[in-house]
């Protein structure tokens, strides 16, 4: 069974700095991408940050380019996001979450995946 449990989040005022987490198991970590997805009050999920399986490259929103960093480690079976200088608007639930096998589309489209988290909530005030 393919388990994907986030942790990390809080609360921090706008400048503030969170490191999330994501422990996967279930599957081979290192054959996979992941991605992490956010969904703030009121709207729609939005794809933040996707990470390849080997950790070579990755990918950012415009949103959150510069302030954002995601990286894995894939002896621990774990993905993270290194959120900088965090903005009022960053407040949302942020999940972790994996595309099926064979998926060939891109990460932006959020209903392409298949498996997420619990999500960890990140609270951004002033």
């Amino acid at each position: 069974e393919v388990q994907l449990v986030e942790s990390g989040g809080g609360m921090v005022q706008p400048g503030g700095s969170l490191r999330l987490s994501c422990a996967a198991s279930g599957f081979t970590f290192s054959n996979y991408d992941l991605s992490w997805v956010r969904r703030a009050p009121g709207k729609g999920p939005e794809w933040v940050s996707a990470i390849s399986a080997g950790g070579e490259s990755t990918y950012y929103a415009d949103s959150v380019k510069g302030r954002f960093t995601i990286s894995r480690d894939n002896a621990k079976n774990t993905v993270y996001l290194q959120m900088n200088s965090l903005a009022p608007e960053d407040t949302a639930l942020y999940y972790c979450a994996r595309l099926p096998s064979g998926y060939s589309g891109s990460y932006y489209y959020t209903e392409a995946y298949e498996y997420w988290g619990q999500g960890t909530q990140v609270t951004v005030f002033s």
